[in-house]
């Protein structure tokens, strides 16, 4: 089996390859982050996208959702360190078939691996339960808005990297802090962030 291996620290990447190659035999290959991750999916066949949420380039549910959209028979199985509620949600939405916490045993993980490829959907029971509680209130543009928010981008730059007009940028940040009860765009973004709707 052929699995892409998508994750930004370089001692966890690595350590989780070699244990997949051990364990499995599976030829991994390795990207250092979403950008990295998708050059592969567009570039060769993978037979699983074994991918880290939060990551430079691309997150993880990114990838996943490129991969819906271009209708590959890739799998896809998430890992994270963070349980956070809105992320299992998003995940789902985007074709997941796969979400595990990083400090699962790597039985645990090969296991998940095996039922996914062969069409069962394998959530962590922590993840499970906590995602039941809060609804994401966020459109996917007020998202997109409050994440370059987030890297410190202006009202305009937001604009021109959404190809949208500035206007319509600043109608989607209000919208989100209304929604998130936030005090400014920054604030927004961080409540965001912590709920796992960013």
């Amino acid at each position: 089996m052929n699995i892409l291996l998508a994750e930004d620290q370089a001692m966890v990447r690595t350590a989780l390859a070699s244990l997949l190659r051990l364990e499995t035999g599976f030829a991994v290959t390795e990207a250092a982050d979403g950008k990295a991750a998708l050059a592969q999916l567009k570039s060769q066949a993978f037979d699983l996208l074994l991918s880290d949420i939060e990551m430079p380039g691309h997150t993880g549910i990114e990838l996943a959702q490129y991969v819906q959209q271009q209708q590959l028979p890739t799998k896809v199985v998430i890992i994270t360190t963070f349980s956070r509620t809105g992320y299992v949600k998003r995940a789902m939405d985007a074709g997941v078939g796969g979400f595990l916490l990083k400090d699962a045993p790597v039985e645990q993980l090969v296991n998940a691996i095996s039922q996914v490829m062969s069409g069962k959907k394998v959530i962590d029971s922590e993840l499970l339960l906590n995602s039941l509680g809060e609804q994401d209130p966020l459109t996917d543009k007020e998202r997109q808005a409050l994440r370059l928010a987030a890297e410190g981008k202006s009202t305009s730059e937001i604009a021109g990297a959404l190809y949208i007009a500035e206007g319509t940028a600043r109608n989607y940040l209000s919208e989100a802090m209304s929604k998130l009860h936030a005090a400014n765009r920054i604030d927004a973004a961080r409540i965001a962030r912590q709920k796992g709707w960013l």
